[in-house]
C-alpha cells in the first residue's frame, strides 16, 4: 500500500497529497464522501462533499451534507453509483479513529477506505483510492459518543482535503495537456 501523511495544520499538507492524488485521478473519478451531519465527528466526509459541490469541483460528488452516504443507506448508495458511473475511479473520504499521536492527520492512500471499521461495523469497502482523516483517538472508540471533537477542527480538516482535491485535480490536468 502507498500513502502519504500530513498533518492538517502544516500549511502545505495540501499540496503533499494533491501531489498523491494526481496520479490516481483520471476523467472517470468520482468522488464519495462518506459520513453522517448527526454525528460532528463523523461530518468529515460530508462536509468535504458539501465544499466541493459548493466551490463547482468538476468531477462528479456523491455524499454531502443534505445527502449523505452513512451506514444505513452505503449499500443503496452505491448500487446507484455503480448505475450512474459504471467504469468510475473513486476515491472514498471517510473520518477516521487512530492514535493519539495521528490526531489531525490526513492520509491518502491507494487502497480503499473501510467505513465503520474504527466503531466495529461490517460494511463495504469504498474506492480505489482513499482519504482519512483521522479525528479521534482509539481511547473513545466510538465517532458518535465522543463529545470532545470540535466542529472547527473538522472543518478545518475539511477545508486542507478541498484544496488537496482542487489541485490535484488541476496538477492531472496539466499533466494530461502536456502528453
Amino acid at each position: 500500500m502507498n500513502k502519504i501523511k500530513a498533518n492538517y495544520l502544516n500549511p502545505l499538507s495540501y499540496y503533499k497529497i494533491a501531489c498523491f492524488l494526481k496520479d490516481y485521478m483520471n476523467q472517470d473519478t468520482v468522488i464519495v464522501c462518506i459520513g453522517t451531519d448527526r454525528c460532528i465527528g463523523d461530518c468529515l466526509g460530508p462536509l468535504v462533499g458539501t465544499l466541493l459541490v459548493k466551490n463547482e469541483f468538476p468531477l462528479p460528488v456523491c455524499g454531502t451534507l443534505k445527502d449523505p452516504i452513512h451506514a444505513l443507506n452505503i449499500e443503496k448508495k452505491l448500487k446507484e453509483l455503480k448505475k450512474a458511473y459504471p467504469i468510475s475511479n473513486i476515491i472514498g473520504i471517510d473520518a477516521c479513529i487512530g492514535d493519539v499521536d495521528s490526531v489531525g492527520e490526513i492520509q491518502a492512500r491507494d487502497c480503499p477506505v473501510h467505513p465503520g471499521k474504527g466503531v466495529g461495523k461490517s460494511l463495504p469497502k469504498i474506492g480505489d483510492t482513499s482519504i482519512i482523516g483521522i479525528v479521534d483517538s482509539n481511547s473513545n472508540n466510538d465517532l458518535f459518543t465522543s463529545n470532545t471533537i470540535r466542529l472547527s477542527f473538522i472543518s478545518d480538516m475539511s477545508i486542507v482535503i478541498l484544496h488537496s482535491l482542487i489541485h490535484a485535480y488541476h496538477m492531472f490536468n496539466e499533466s494530461k495537456t502536456r502528453k
